[in-house]
């Protein structure tokens, strides 16, 4: 049975009187992006630093790799890349060097480091910019040449702090294609972000971190799941259809004017099936049929207690 990427246990880290991790426990399939979301303040980056060995946890256990983090640091540190919120990238050497520094880093021979430089810089798109000083790259190049740095070692577990912070939504979704295509080539992912979208289109699995504890784990839309709110809204064109489907749809909302009606619902296949198969049974058909369902800013709202949830999107079906 192949060991998980990651698995935590446990995981308690203070400072002072501060708590910031209070019993963390967490899984990490391999070949997988996992998503740690949860307000500024709420403990992701010291989770990425302990289980990176940059920082000790107080109690609790953890293994990386299959390694123990406490007993194998080193042979953990072998085996990850470390992608943190501030560019590791020297401004005042090039790009090509910055990967060559980093190949150095890794004990490669010079053959070795200039063969993995070259593929990586191509890979992300770099070639061009390559014997320019990275101080006059773009904020989405730096972020392309730290990963591209981080990979020199070919780790097959990256953490990933925050990488999109500050970029235009070009940049943010060409990290967004890097990051797919290392999934796909069987490396795990473990990702922190202020963007709830990044987690929503890249995570295979989220949890969300609040007070030092995960307090809800799941894919994004077993979280979603988890919110009330969600509900489908039907449309007739004529009040005798919007009279019956009112009559066969007990506790259904009715707008006589609009000729609407709203009705609980999941979103989810069974539930919409459900719904369609009592429409069907009384013979009505509707004109238009929308889902509302909460998106994951609902989800982090409910569960973080910080802000007012945002209205719930909808999907037209």
């Amino acid at each position: 049975m192949t060991h998980p990427a990651i698995a935590a246990n446990g995981l308690r880290k203070s400072y002072g009187d501060k708590v910031v991790l209070d019993g963390v426990d967490l899984t990490v399939p391999q070949g997988t992006v996992f998503a740690l979301l949860g307000p500024n303040g709420a403990g992701k980056t010291t989770a990425v630093k302990i289980l990176s060995t940059l920082v000790s946890a107080d109690s609790g256990q953890a293994s990386v790799a299959g390694h123990d983090l406490s007993r194998s640091p080193q042979a953990v540190r072998a085996a990850i890349g470390v992608t943190g919120q501030f560019s590791a990238v020297d401004g005042l050497i090039t790009g090509e060097e910055n990967m060559l520094l980093m190949a150095d880093l890794h004990h490669l021979p010079k053959a070795e480091g200039r063969r993995v430089t070259a593929e990586l810089l191509a890979r992300f798109d770099l070639l061009d910019a390559a014997k320019k000083p990275a101080s006059t790259y773009s904020g989405g190049m730096k972020r392309r040449l730290d990963i591209a740095m981080t990979l020199v070692g070919d780790p097959r577990i990256i953490f990933l702090d925050e990488p999109t912070t500050g970029l235009d939504p070009r940049s943010r979704h060409t990290m967004w294609q890097i990051i797919r295509a290392l999934v796909a080539d069987g490396v795990t992912v473990f990702l922190t972000t202020q963007y709830l979208e990044e987690a929503d289109q890249l995570a295979d699995r989220i949890a969300v971190l609040n007070g030092g504890r995960i307090v809800a784990e799941g894919t994004a839309d077993q979280l979603k799941r988890q919110i009330p709110g969600g509900h489908v809204r039907l449309r007739f064109t004529g009040p005798d259809a919007h009279r019956s489907a009112s009559d066969a749809l007990r506790g259904a909302t009715g707008d006589d004017e609009a000729l609407t009606l709203q009705i609980a619902n999941d979103g989810s296949q069974r539930a919409l099936r459900a719904l369609l198969d009592r429409l069907d049974a009384a013979g009505i058909e509707a004109d238009e049929l929308t889902v509302h369902t909460p998106d994951l800013d609902d989800v982090f709202f409910a569960l973080t207690a910080t802000t007012v949830p945002a209205q719930p999107k909808e999907t037209a079906r």
